[in-house]
This record gives structure tokens, C-alpha cells and sequence, in this order.
């Protein structure tokens, strides 16, 4: 690749590169170049096989142990309990794979529509080819609307505007020369070259290709990205901890039933038989099930709101993100230009995109004003019959500008026909037109201020006075505005009798004034920012943009207030310092909320900052830049629309509209997941720890056998897993949003509830112990009767703990839980897949049940009942 293209002249890049600047590449040296340099492609990951998606869902602790319960169950010769266990783990792989599958796919499809296509010149010819096809020395051709297939040196332009926002984060088109540059120049200055994935909105041009692929700036972007690596979600390392536990846990206490048991003289093989059995027990086997279909339900969900999500723990890690970085340009504003600021005499009028149309009435009075809209519409090279939004961003704002206060540009332009025009010209820093008026012409220019001004011997600030009197003050003005971040142009005009000429156009001008312009806040974005606030995230913007844009912006959204003290706005220069202090531990960028002119490295290393110091760091973008970060970040989200595709690649979660408002849908539905993941966590944990204490201490007591291991897992896949489904289902509480994020470093399950598991399944297992001890002690029932009381003790004793998981300040009738429809239906379809099991002869043979009396079920009923209310009692001596 080219090395220090934008130091070199051109001829010695074409020298070097064995290139024409006149006939290009010859085409019969094309395919050695392509086998010499590779293809114009940045090196991807590829799609995700079908395979790696299926393999990754058996990634799971819970899995693990469902697979050894399964084996063991097996070698028992319990191979209808074995095929259960397994159907178990085909459920939940097969639900996880098929919806992130769909995800991926969705992926390739956005894809597919940013591929690009270029003309080059070759062999003399100018030819249409995929960007692909592009390789070292080609001659390229730029027009308006083009995406830069490449990196570039520029050998011709005419009038050329890039827009390099998706690689500097820059809302305004940057002017383009062919000059050398000096050998110290920083990219976001390399006016002579173009860069790839940039877009050209004006003028035309032609460079020489000095870097393709992974070589180019994008590709060099992307590598950063690649080499980033990427967190695990909160959720995962929660339930993979939780997993760890119960795994040890179930080791532990199967492995001391069986010792004690052996030791008092019971059968070794009737002991491990019944380990296994609290094996089964102690495995929330619907976790994996229930967990999956939670978060696949939140993603469908989300699909239908233009959010793609494409992993199902990205979900939840939305629900848990307590700091969210986002890009400006684009993301929190509208990613086009407007007219913020007019000055002109002693007016001074600013956020003018914000006032009503009835503002302006009296502006179009004053002659100065007047002046200067003529001259934004005159001096204007955008057709206003067919606006294009490629074309210039501050052309376009003024034309709208226009038609905005009423004017009407295209019978301003008839009315003033055009004669001579000064193209806009990098070096002068202006352009200037003539019009024909009746009884002579008027000439209309505009430029950046400096270049202007020097043209300007009046000006109309003290009645055309010599503009050497108010230079100094017209200096103060403009500052201001700079200082403010806006993008800054000149006006100025002048009539003649004669017709001027190329070498006279600019004498004489009188000044006319100022205006600045502004890529705008989404009006939408400051009540999202109202909401995060509530929900105790912080909201951070990182840009490669000017820092008084960007303070501009923040304070428009709501990241800043109107006073904000200094440290909440840090420059790009000042961060590697910070970070890579001499002690480490400066915690004061902690305290910023804007990122000034930070380029994708600082990014990146912004991410890395936050995420050491305990947060949960979520990051919103869509350009290049953003690509390292987007990585890095615990929750990567991208734009579907306007979002390059490097950054779609990399992100987490893809919001097809581009509207930054559909995040807090995501961070929503994220709380939400948790919060129901937590509730069915504490029922199934508390429902399996019943079982435990059950078959434990029976076993110990010497009583009869309140449970078979087939009956249990019955138990787990039936009366456990559709109450659990229905938690996974709730809505969620109305004030969730106004919660703070979960601690990331705090487990799935905090103190609170692991009380609430033992007090749930303490209760149960009273009950249930109970009605093994009456009926056997003072029923005198047979042990098969008292089994099977004990076991429909066991299933209406589960249905009704699901009311037991309400928040322990609700009222018990009316509450979260007992208003979710999907509650009642899954607690009416355990009860009749229990009855339907019951009637069927094969599965009451398989399950050793046998219809019981209306007398011996009403004792089931009751001790259930009771365990319901000792829980109630538990918990409301809690509060």
C-alpha cells in the first residue's frame, strides 16, 4: 500500500503505483494486481454457520448436568426418564438456535444493501465495476452521491464536497484540493485524500488509489474492532454462576444422602438410585427452557419495534446497562444542516431552528436580511426544484432557509438570471456570482469569513462605512459563533453598471453579514434522556466533532444542563494523559458527559475505562469510527438505515429506523426480562428445593418415599415449567423504568430472595412431609396411596407458591402475578396435564399413579393450601 499518500505529489504516486493519469490501468493487468493485493474487502468473520449457532446453545452449566442426569438415569435402566431429560435439552437448544438464526439472516439481508458499486478508468475507458474489483493504482472517478470505494489520492477535483461523518464524526462536507499536504497533517485533515465509505456530496474528482481493504482506514478501523474483546453479558456470567452453584450444590447433597443413607444400613444401589432422585430434584430443569423462551419472546417483541437483536442475552444486558455512549452526528441530531444564528448591523439571532415560522414575519422588512437571503439563494448552486440531499449541507440549509421565511427560490432565480458565476475555489475559500438586474447587476458572494472579509471595502453596519471600522467587532461576532461549534459563512454584495468580469467580480464588495449553521438535535431524543435520567443511566457523547457543537447539542438533549461546569466536557487531547496517568486511579472522567474530538481509538479505550470501574457500558453508532467501540462494549447498537456496514457487523443490536428513541424500548424490555428472570428463578429454585427436603429427610426418616425420580422430573417439566413460563411472560412493573440498573456485579439472585427461595421451599416441603407423616402414621394408608397423596400435595402445593412470588410490598389479590392472564392458563393446563396423565394408562403406569379418593385429594388440597399460607405468613413477618 501507498505509504504517506497525501505528503507525496502526484506524479510519484503515479510512478510508484505503475499507473496513467490520463488512460489508468491497462485490463490485462487487472487480475495479476488482485492476485497480488487481494480483493477491495476488509477481512470479515464470515456468516455465522448453521452449526456454530446449534453448538453454542449447549454451551450452558445447566446443560451439562441435564446431559449427566440423563446418562445416569440411563445406567439405571430408567430410559423413559433419560428420554425426557434429553427432550428437555432438544427444547431449549432448538428454541435458542432457531431464533438467533433468524437474527443472523436478518443481518445478512441489511448486508447485501450497503454493498457499492464505482467507475474507474482503464485502459483508456471509463468502466462501471463493483467496489470489490478495485485494486492498487486504479484511476477513480467521483461524482455526486458516490460512496468512496477506497482510499485515495486526489490528482483532479472540480468543486469537490466529501461528507466524512461516518469516518470523523463531522456533520459538514469537507472541501477537497490535489495539493501535497505537510508530512505531520492528521487524518480528519487530509484534504487531498478521499477516504472509503465516505460520501461525495458535490463537485466531481479523480484519485489514484493508494490503499485498499484491510489497508485502507476503514479496514484499519475494523482491525481495532476485531482485536477489541468482547465482554460476556451480565446475564451470562449470572446464570453461569448460578449454574456453578447448583451444580455444587446438587454434588453435595446427593453425594451425603447417599453416604449417611449407606452408613444407617440402607442398600448401597437403593441409596444411589435415590441420590440420583435428588439429583433430578435439585436441577431446575426448566430453567434453560424458561430463560430462552423469555429472552426469544423479548426479542420478537422487539423485532416487530424495528429493534433486531442478535443474541437473546443481549436482551437482558440492555435491561442491566447503566452508562450508555453515544455518537452525535446522526444519533442525536438530524444529520443535515440548518440556519441556527443570522448576523447582521446590530441584530444577533440564534437558535432560530426552534422558533416558530411567525418569528421571522419582520425580518423580510429589512433590507440587510433581505440582501442576505438573496444572496444564499442566488449565490447557490442546489436546483430548489429538486433538492438532493447529497448535495452540499449549507447550501441545501439555506435554501430551505428560504422557503422556510416564504421566499420563493426558484422565481428568485428567474427573476434573476444568472451571467457570470466564481466557482467555489478550496484556496479562496468563496464563490461569487453576477446576476442581470434592470438597469445594470448585482453580484452575490459567500465564504468562509476570513477569505471574505478581505474582499469587502464597505460594510452596512454604520450605512456603508469602510469595513476597517467594525473589522475588530465583525472578528468578536464570529468567534462567538465558532466558540459556539456552528459552522460559519459570510455574505457580502455589490451592484455595477457594467458586467463584471473573473478579475473584478470580488472588488468593492460591501459586507453584509454572518450566518451560522447547526446539525440539529432530534426533537425526540430530550424525553428519552428524561426517562434514562429517572432510570439512573447515564447518558455519554463521544465525537470526533468541534467541542462547542457538541456542548451545543448536549445541552439541546438534555446530557448537559445550561450551566454545566467545566469537567463535564473533556477534550480528545487530554484523555490518554487521564487514563494512562502515572497512578491509574484518576477517576475524573467519570464525572464528563461529552467526549470532544476523540478519534475510534480513544473510543475504545473510553469503553475499556468505564467498564473497569464496574459498569455496564452500552454504545450507540453507526460510522466507521464507531466500529472499535461498538465491539468493545457490553451491548454494541448500530443504525440499520444510515449505519455503515463495518458497524452492523460488529453491533449487538441493529434499530432498523435509526431512532435512537427505540433504545429505551430495548433497556425496557431488558428490565423487564430480568425482573421475570429473577421471579422464575426464585420459583423454580424454591419448587426444586422442596423437592429436595422431601426426599431428603424422608429418606433419613425412614418414612415412605413421598416421590419417585419420574414423578419429580413430571413435576419439573409440568406443574414447575408452565408457572415459570407465565413469570417470564408478566409485563413487569409499572415504575421500572424509574428503578436503577441492576449492580452488574451482584448475582441473579440477591439475599432477599435465596430467603424467599428457602422460605417457599421450606413451606412446601412441611406440607408435604406432613401429609406423609399423617397418612402413614395416623391413616395407616398404603406407601403406593401415600405417594401418591404426597405427590398432588407436591403439584397444587407448586401451583399455588407462583402467588407467593409477588413483590413482598403488594397486595396479595391484586398484584403483578395475579393480573398476568398467562398465570391462570398455565396453572389450568398443569392441573390437566396432571389429570390427563392420571387417566392414561400407560402414563400412570410410567408416573406409579393410581386415582385417589375426593377425601384423599381434599387432604392434598389442604396441606397445600397450608403451605401456601405459612409462606404467606413467612413473608409478611418479613416486611
Amino acid at each position: 500500500m501507498q505509504q504517506n499518500a497525501f505528503f507525496t505529489p502526484v506524479d510519484e504516486i503515479i510512478a510508484q503505483l505503475d499507473s496513467d493519469l490520463e488512460q489508468g490501468l491497462a485490463k490485462e493487468g487487472i487480475p495479476e494486481r488482485l492476485k497480488k493485493y487481494g480483493p477491495n474487502q476488509i477481512p470479515e468473520e464470515g456468516s455465522k454457520k448453521r452449526w456454530a449457532i446449534f453448538l453454542e446453545q449447549l454451551l450452558d452449566p445447566i446443560i451439562y448436568i441435564l446431559f449427566a442426569a440423563a446418562i445416569l438415569a440411563f445406567i439405571f435402566s430408567d430410559k423413559l426418564e433419560s428420554a425426557a431429560i434429553f427432550f428437555v435439552i432438544l427444547i431449549s437448544v432448538a428454541i435458542g438456535y432457531f431464533m438467533e438464526l433468524k437474527a443472523v439472516r436478518s443481518l445478512e439481508a441489511l448486508v447485501k444493501m450497503g454493498q457499492t458499486s464505482t467507475h474507474v478508468i482503464r485502459s483508456g475507458q471509463r468502466t462501471h465495476i463493483k467496489a470489490v474489483e478495485i485494486v492498487l493504482g486504479d484511476i477513480i472517478v467521483l461524482s455526486p452521491g458516490d460512496v468512496v470505494p477506497a482510499d485515495a489520492r486526489l490528482i483532479h477535483v472540480d468543486n469537490l464536497l466529501v461528507k466524512e461523518s461516518v469516518l470523523t464524526g463531522e456533520s459538514f462536507s469537507v472541501a477537497k484540493v490535489t495539493e501535497p499536504l505537510p508530512m505531520n497533517t492528521p487524518i480528519t485533515d487530509q484534504i487531498n485524500m478521499v477516504f472509503r465509505g465516505t460520501v461525495v456530496s458535490s463537485g466531481f474528482g479523480k484519485a489514484i488509489v493508494t490503499a485498499t481493504g484491510k489497508h485502507s482506514q476503514l479496514g484499519n478501523i475494523q482491525q481495532m474492532g476485531v482485536d477489541a474483546d468482547k465482554e460476556r453479558t451480565p446475564l451470562e456470567k449470572k446464570l453461569n454462576r448460578l449454574s456453578n452453584w447448583l451444580i455444587g450444590l446438587t454434588l453435595g447433597i446427593a453425594g451425603l444422602i447417599i453416604v449417611i443413607g449407606y452408613f444407617r444400613g440402607n442398600d448401597l444401589v437403593f441409596m444411589i438410585e435415590t441420590g440420583v432422585a435428588l439429583a433430578v430434584a435439585a436441577i431446575p430443569e426448566g430453567l434453560p427452557i424458561v430463560a430462552t423462551i423469555a429472552l426469544a419472546r423479548g426479542m420478537i417483541s422487539l423485532s416487530k419495534k424495528q429493534v433486531i437483536i442478535k443474541k437473546m442475552e443481549a436482551v437482558q444486558t440492555l435491561g442491566a446497562t447503566d452508562i450508555i455512549f453515544t455518537d452525535k452526528t446522526g444519533t442525536l441530531t438530524e444529520d443535515r444542516m440548518v440556519v441556527s444564528a443570522v448576523i447582521f448591523n446590530e441584530t444577533y439571532l440564534d437558535n432560530l431552528y426552534q422558533k416558530e415560522k411567525s418569528y421571522y414575519t419582520s425580518l423580510k422588512n429589512k433590507p440587510v436580511f433581505d440582501k442576505m437571503m438573496m444572496a444564499g439563494i442566488l449565490c447557490n448552486n442546489v436546483d430548489p426544484t429538486a433538492i438532493n440531499e447529497q448535495a452540499d449541507s449549507i447550501e441545501v440549509a439555506l435554501i430551505q432557509f428560504a422557503i422556510h421565511l416564504g421566499y420563493d427560490p426558484k422565481i428568485v432565480k428567474q427573476n434573476n438570471p444568472e451571467i457570470l458565476e466564481l466557482p467555489f475555489d478550496s484556496a479562496l475559500k468563496l464563490m461569487a456570482t453576477a446576476h442581470k438586474k434592470q438597469g445594470g447587476y448585482t453580484v452575490y458572494a459567500k465564504g468562509a469569513y476570513e477569505s471574505l472579509v478581505d474582499h469587502c471595502d464597505f460594510d452596512v453596519y454604520g450605512q456603508g462605512m469602510s469595513i476597517s471600522e467594525h473589522k475588530l467587532l465583525w472578528n468578536r461576532k464570529v468567534d462567538t459563533l465558532a466558540s459556539q461549534g456552528l459552522r460559519t459563512l459570510a455574505f457580502a454584495y455589490k451592484e455595477e453598471v457594467e458586467l463584471p468580469t473573473r478579475a473584478n467580480i470580488l472588488n468593492g464588495l460591501t459586507f453584509l453579514g454572518v450566518i451560522g449553521f447547526l446539525d440539529p438535535a432530534r426533537q425526540d431524543v430530550k424525553a428519552v434522556m428524561d426517562i434514562y435520567k429517572k432510570a439512573g443511566i447515564k447518558v455519554i457523547m463521544v465525537t470526533g466533532d468541534h467541542p462547542g457543537t457538541s456542548k451545543k447539542i448536549a445541552q439541546d438533549v438534555g446530557i448537559l444542563e445550561v450551566d454545566a461546569i467545566a469537567d463535564k466536557i473533556r477534550h480528545g487531547k487530554d484523555l490518554t494523559r487521564i487514563m494512562e496517568g502515572a497512578d491509574g486511579n484518576d477517576l475524573s472522567l467519570l464525572k464528563a458527559s461529552v467526549f470532544a474530538r476523540v478519534g475510534p481509538e480513544q473510543k475504545l479505550n473510553l469503553i475499556s475505562y468505564y467498564q473497569r470501574h464496574g459498569h455496564i457500558v452500552g454504545m450507540i453508532g453507526d460510522g466507521i469510527n464507531d466500529v472499535p467501540a461498538l465491539k468493545k462494549a457490553d451491548i454494541g447498537v448500530a443504525m440499520g438505515i444510515r449505519g455503515a456496514e463495518a458497524a452492523r457487523e460488529v453491533a449487538d443490536v441493529i434499530l432498523k429506523n435509526d431512532k435512537f428513541t427505540a433504545m429505551e424500548l430495548g433497556i425496557r424490555q431488558g428490565r423487564v426480562i430480568f425482573q421475570n428472570i429473577r421471579q422464575f428463578v426464585v420459583y423454580l429454585l424454591s419448587c426444586n428445593l422442596a423437592e429436595i427436603l422431601t426426599v431428603g429427610f424422608a429418606a433419613l426418616l425412614n418414612l415412605p418415599a413421598p416421590l419417585l425420580p419420574l414423578q419429580i422430573l413430571f413435576l419439573n417439566l409440568v406443574t414447575d415449567i408452565f408457572p415459570a413460563l407465565a413469570l417470564g411472560f408478566g409485563k413487569g412493573e409499572k415504575d421500572i423504568m424509574e428503578q436503577p440498573p441492576q449492580n452488574p456485579k451482584g448475582p441473579i439472585l440477591d439475599q432477599n430472595d435465596w430467603i424467599s427461595v428457602v422460605m417457599y421451599g421450606l413451606s412446601i416441603s412441611i406440607a408435604v412431609l406432613g401429609i406423609v407423616a399423617y397418612a402413614d402414621r395416623i391413616l395407616k394408608f398404603s406407601a403406593e396411596t401415600i405417594n401418591n397423596m404426597a405427590f398432588y400435595t407436591l403439584v397444587f402445593a407448586q401451583l399455588l407458591n407462583v402467588f407467593n412470588i409477588a413483590r413482598h410490598r403488594g397486595a396479595f389479590f391484586v398484584n403483578e402475578i395475579t393480573t398476568n392472564v398467562w398465570v391462570w392458563g398455565a396453572i389450568l393446563l398443569s392441573l390437566l396435564l396432571t389429570l390427563g396423565a392420571n387417566l392414561s394408562t400407560h402414563l400412570a403406569a410410567a408416573f406409579s399413579l393410581r386415582m385417589l379418593s375426593m377425601e384423599q385429594l381434599g387432604y392434598s388440597v389442604l396441606f397445600a393450601l397450608g403451605a401456601m399460607v405459612l409462606a404467606q405468613l413467612f413473608k409478611r413477618a418479613r416486611i
